[in-house]
């Protein structure tokens, strides 16, 4: 069951893939709910969609490798510069001349781009836990990353489902492991993006959204120019001109909060500190996420 219903579903065609997009309420503004990592698909906004859409205009859609969209193998169709591609085809096909765009996670380097090179599309931005390219400091994640090219065998965690890793399995943040052990991984990473207290169910709806793609998918998403350098990401800070709003969990193990603090001072947007949240605060803390973004859309009406 789903609380809201999308009014129009429909799909685009962009450089040879195809995407699935979904519409929902009505009036103005225009909302964009960014899809993030091809890891999981356009459901992970599920608590957002039904309250925004009583108020306002909402776009979902699946970028590919997820979900209603084509899950291409090549890294081209996931460079930094095709998924804004994406995004502008989506906003054409359901005729929004600009929206509110919102991006969570990796999300917020294709906001930050929008925003940056088609100023005219972009009415506010808001990025949530951005995992962009700026320093953030010393981390579990950066101690135990594990390298992107292919590592020696390395077995699956001989844990039950769904018990927390400990912090050195990011080792698994991994090309060959994404290959030969894609379920484990996930439990792994959404363990690790939800690591607030009685997250079982969040974790278990994000394995199953991963499980609907593959690993190979995931290698394919971490091609070249999936993931733009510092100075791309600073670049685009300098040429953002819409108002803007960052949120930030403090106790994000995925992307830490002192990333999050530095894009809103490089930016000039607001920072809302979440207390007590995660990666996802979107699914763990969803009323502050959502008047956090009623209240910044409103300002800008």
């Amino acid at each position: 069951m789903r609380a809201a219903r999308p009014i129009v579903q429909g799909q685009v065609h962009q450089d040879g893939v195809t995407l699935g997009y979904e519409l929902f309420g009505a009036g103005e503004p225009t909302i964009l709910l960014l899809p993030t990592w091809t890891v999981i698909h356009s459901r992970f906004w599920k608590l957002q969609v039904p309250y925004l859409a009583r108020h306002y205009r909402v776009i979902t859609y699946d970028g590919p490798g997820n979900g209603l969209s084509d899950r291409p193998l090549a890294a081209a169709p996931y460079h930094h510069s095709a998924q804004v591609a994406y995004a502008r085809a989506v906003l054409d096909a359901t005729d929004t001349s600009r929206a509110v765009v919102v991006g969570l996670s990796m999300a917020a380097n294709w906001a930050l781009e929008l925003a940056a090179t088609h100023p005219d599309r972009v009415a506010g931005l808001v990025a949530i836990c951005p995992s962009v390219a700026l320093p953030a400091g010393r981390t579990a994640r950066s101690d135990h990353f594990g390298p992107l090219d292919p590592l020696p065998e390395l077995s699956p965690s001989a844990v039950p489902a769904g018990r927390r890793d400990p912090a050195a399995h990011w080792a698994k943040y991994n090309l060959e492991y994404w290959r030969k052990h894609h379920e484990d991984f996930l439990w792994f990473f959404f363990g690790q993006a939800f690591n607030e207290p009685h997250s079982t169910k969040p974790i278990e709806d994000a394995v199953g959204w991963g499980l609907e793609t593959s690993g190979e998918v995931l290698v394919a998403h971490h091609g070249p120019g999936s993931y733009p350098d510092e100075a791309t990401v600073r670049h685009w800070c300098e040429q953002v001109s819409a108002p803007a709003l960052v949120m930030h969990g403090d106790i994000d193990q995925v992307s830490p909060l002192a990333r999050g603090r530095l894009l809103a001072e490089l930016v000039g947007a607001q920072l809302v500190v979440l207390e007590g949240s995660g990666h996802v605060p979107l699914a763990r803390d969803p009323v502050r996420v959502n008047r956090a973004l009623r209240e910044f859309v409103d300002r800008l009406m």
